[in-house]
């Protein structure tokens, strides 16, 4: 049995970390830097990020490898850096969840390529399955547990993914779409569509990351948990919705909301729980409490003294609110 099935088999549910950007941005990131490439120049922030999250009560934590494709990475003239970052960064997960006695999963994230295929866009889909496969080989050889394909809008994407994971390890795949165009993806994928096909691929996990806020979440895993209720669902929602005070970006949702939500999303059938943009150790702390797991005491108290106007996870600028879809 491999470590995801048996975290499920003897708790029934699995809660993840939350924002990775966040909170290297609060380590020192700034604007325009790949976040990917601090795995190999600054990895102390980076493990700072993974050990805070362990402390708050996670069980699986994502890599810092989201725009870890050759696509992106070629933003910043690092392509041919790829397998080295992404090699990196699941070492480092590992080195954070080799620190405590309790098993840690670490998950190799991975993201869209932000290009779109053909006959749409200009991206052959064989080149994207190379660009992911060689994404999954460095965390592969990095030492990752499983693979977690998120924030997808496109259903031949996440199977150009499958594909290329494929190619090289046969470690589980969890994967997640964002359905916030009204109840459907960007590209129209409602989350039927998406569990069937998903399914379809052989993943381990379904469901959905990031998106507008808690309601929308659980709207599709509701929609999701009607049609397979036997499939491992995940959910991984926003803390909340991102709102302008000054020149801050915050985001309204508390911990105690977060803890709310996963009450409720758990309800409704999710067995894979954790926060995306917006949320901190501190959201995460909540939510493992509201799920009666260990989590550090001092963090809890914390986050029941959490007010909005004390929110810690900004983004001071425009330029870094129309990158939070990229980073989570």
């Amino acid at each position: 049995m491999n470590k995801l099935n048996q975290i499920l088999a003897e708790d029934g549910v699995l809660l993840t970390d939350g924002a990775t950007g966040t909170e290297l941005f609060a380590r020192g990131l700034t604007s325009g830097d790949p976040p990917e490439q601090w795995n190999e120049i600054r990895p102390e922030p980076v493990l700072d990020v993974h050990r805070t999250y362990i402390k708050a009560g996670s069980r699986l934590i994502l890599t810092n490898t989201f725009g870890g494709t050759t696509f992106r990475l070629k933003l910043h003239k690092l392509q041919d850096r790829s397998y080295d970052f992404n090699k990196l960064g699941a070492q480092l997960a590992q080195q954070a969840a080799s620190e405590v006695p309790q098993e840690i999963i670490v998950a190799g994230s991975i993201g869209p390529t932000g290009e779109i295929l053909t006959p749409m866009g200009e991206m052959e889909y064989e080149d994207a399955v190379k660009a992911f496969a060689i994404q999954a080989q460095g965390l592969a050889d990095g030492g990752t547990d499983v693979f977690w394909i998120e924030t997808m809008s496109d259903i031949d994407e996440v199977k150009a993914a499958v594909e290329g994971i494929r190619t090289v390890s046969d470690l589980p795949i969890c994967a997640a779409m964002t359905f916030d165009t009204k109840g459907r993806t960007m590209m129209g994928v409602t989350p039927q569509d998406a569990i069937r096909a998903l399914k379809e691929m052989g993943v381990a996990a379904v469901g959905a990351n990031c998106g507008n806020g808690t309601d929308e979440i659980e709207a599709v895993i509701t929609s999701m948990h009607e049609i397979c209720p036997d499939t491992i669902l995940i959910a991984k929602s926003n803390a909340g919705m991102p709102q302008w005070k000054g020149d801050e970006l915050l985001y309204d949702g508390t911990p105690a909301v977060m803890a709310e939500y996963t009450k409720r999303v758990r309800a409704l059938g999710a067995r894979i729980i954790g926060g995306c943009c917006g949320s901190t150790p501190l959201h995460i702390a909540a939510m493992a409490e509201a799920l009666g797991q260990p989590v550090d005491e001092d963090m809890v108290v914390q986050a029941r003294g959490y007010l909005i106007q004390e929110n810690p996870t900004t983004e001071p600028t425009k330029d870094k609110a129309r990158r939070r879809r990229r980073r989570k």
